[in-house]
């Protein structure tokens, strides 16, 4: 087993047991051993819980690049690109939902905020380059400074969401994406003649 094999199966055995038994340096040091190791490798994996937090949100990012590389994006709009790779992310989530409760309040903390955003930032970066956006000016950290913020919101959204098979969500991430898509293009109209 690889060390990053190792790193992901005691991240999410973590994550998975964190509306039990919290998300903490311990719960780390737990999941460690149901994988059969000694406590003391979560603490040489993770060096604090911050890095254990992004850690998941990468390890999530790498499920779902597996999953969208078998995606035909040839018929699809960019919008709907966009769409389904964050719906394809929630699915990827979806095991974990009591434990992100959890999560958000780790990254609710003060001083937080600002890393949460780069995790966020991050993600979005990773869809925004499958859904074939190659841009390198401006409007690449537009992009995912305003997608970034339509999965913050989402996910929030999602995490309170009763309605049978999150339909709710799904409504609303499309009325966020509609929203950003069209800021983004007043921006950029803006961007040009202020040029």
């Amino acid at each position: 087993m690889s060390q990053q094999t190792l790193k992901d199966r005691i991240a999410l055995r973590a994550l998975a047991d964190a509306p039990h038994e919290g998300w903490d340096k311990n719960a780390l040091r737990r999941a460690a051993e149901a994988e059969g190791q000694k406590p003391q490798m979560a603490d040489a994996l993770f060096s604090s819980m911050d890095g254990a937090t992004r850690y998941v949100s990468d390890v999530f990012d790498r499920m779902l690049a597996m999953q969208l590389q078998s995606v035909d994006t040839s018929d699809m709009k960019i919008r709907d690109r966009i769409t389904y790779a964050v719906r394809t992310r929630l699915d990827i989530m979806a095991p974990y939902r009591e434990a992100l409760r959890v999560i958000m309040a780790h990254w609710a903390r003060p001083l937080r905020s600002v890393r949460a955003a780069r995790a966020l930032w991050s993600s979005a970066d990773r869809i925004w380059t499958w859904a074939g956006d190659t841009s390198a000016d401006y409007n690449r950290y537009t992009k995912r400074g305003l997608l970034s913020g339509v999965m913050a919101s989402t996910i929030l959204f999602w995490l309170q969401d009763q309605s049978p098979a999150h339909t709710a969500t799904r409504q609303f991430l499309d009325r966020r994406i509609s929203n950003v898509l069209t800021v983004g293009k007043v921006l950029g109209s803006f961007k040009k003649r202020a040029a």
